[in-house]
């Protein structure tokens, strides 16, 4: 499949998908965020992808927002319809998928860009890297997402004052407060997120994949996290992978998942 925003590479089990228009400091569009969709729709669907890397191209931006243009004139209707249909194409898609999603923040990750990072399973950044949330300065609030995740991750003070200074953190205060997990130099961001995504691999990807579930489980309204972990822990005795990790285990040897 062709893209005309994005880039799709893979490697020995690990995507990255870069999002490209450094033009425009890899704002996010209408078409860039169906691309996204689709393309980590078909990485989740391929045997073959074990891990999913997201950053943006240049040094200067992760995702610097939204393309601003393209709703300026939208109507209370036709906003809401935005929010709603950018939440289920892709920032509730990536939050759900069974592959491991790690965003490597190379610089500015702003609004939307932000909102899309959160959105990934955990978070890593270049030094340079800044982060915020800004729409209140333009007369709007953030509709992908923002205003759930953040506070779930920094904490609601925090993500208040986040919110409605609409100022950015540089990435070691990001780390501070829990919103990254690794700051590193611009040239060793992607060789981490492919070190972790590596770690990541030598473990059940079906065992993985469970306790994605099982995790975001706990930040859902009426989902009562502990019985969706009891159900994913039940499910595990059912996979081959399961059985490799504890024969493996009690033959004192490296487990081989068959990842089924």
């Amino acid at each position: 499949m062709s893209y005309e925003n994005i880039l799709v590479a893979q490697n020995d089990g690990i995507a990255t998908i870069t999002i490209n228009r450094p033009k425009k400091l890899n704002a996010l569009n209408r078409d860039t965020i169906q691309e996204l969709h689709n393309a980590f729709e078909k990485l989740n669907d391929d045997a073959h992808t074990k891990v999913i890397i997201l950053t943006g191209s240049g040094e200067k931006a992760f995702v610097a927002g939204a393309d601003i243009s393209e709703f300026a004139d939208f109507s209370v209707d036709e906003g809401g319809k935005l929010a709603a249909k950018g939440q289920e194409l892709l920032f509730d898609f990536v939050q759900n998928l069974g592959t491991p999603v790690i965003a490597a923040v190379n610089g500015f990750a702003l609004g939307g860009g932000l909102e899309l990072a959160m959105a990934a399973h955990f978070r890593i950044a270049s030094d340079n890297a800044k982060m915020g949330l800004p729409e209140v300065s333009l007369g709007v609030i953030p509709g992908y997402g923002g205003t759930q995740r953040l506070p779930q991750l920094v904490g609601k003070g925090k993500a208040m004052e986040m919110v409605m200074t609409a100022g950015m953190i540089g990435a070691d205060e990001a780390l501070q407060c829990g919103l990254v997990n690794h700051v590193t130099t611009q040239e060793e961001l992607l060789p981490l997120a492919n070190k972790l995504a590596s770690k990541i691999m030598r473990n059940s990807l079906v065992a993985i994949r469970g306790a994605i579930k099982a995790i975001n489980a706990n930040y859902e309204d009426g989902v009562n996290g502990f019985k969706t972990e009891i159900e994913e822990f039940g499910n595990c005795f059912g996979t081959e992978d399961f059985k490799e990790g504890t024969t493996a285990f009690l033959e004192k040897r490296k487990a081989d998942f068959p990842g089924k």
